[in-house]
């Protein structure tokens, strides 16, 4: 093999591992815009998850402090 033939051997061998490098790259890209975007979407969800606990956290709070105003005016029942 001639110096010239080694030259282009090796010349396509570095053209195919960067082809392959940038193949890879778009790919690893597309994904992670496609992660991003579903973080987006799970973020929005868990926004409006906290809001509607915090709801119920505070319809339960006050429909306690209801009942606890019966329980003054109504005496338990006597345990058996």
């Amino acid at each position: 093999m001639t110096l010239t033939t080694q030259t282009q051997s090796d010349r396509k061998i570095l053209e195919e591992r960067i082809d392959a490098l940038e193949s890879r790259n778009l790919f690893q890209d597309d994904v992670i815009e496609q992660l991003s975007e579903e973080l987006a979407v799970h973020q929005t969800q868990l926004s409006e998850l906290k809001a509607q606990i915090q709801l119920v956290a505070n319809r339960l709070k006050d429909a306690g402090s209801l009942s606890s105003g019966k329980d003054d005016v109504e005496p338990p029942p006597p345990h058996y």
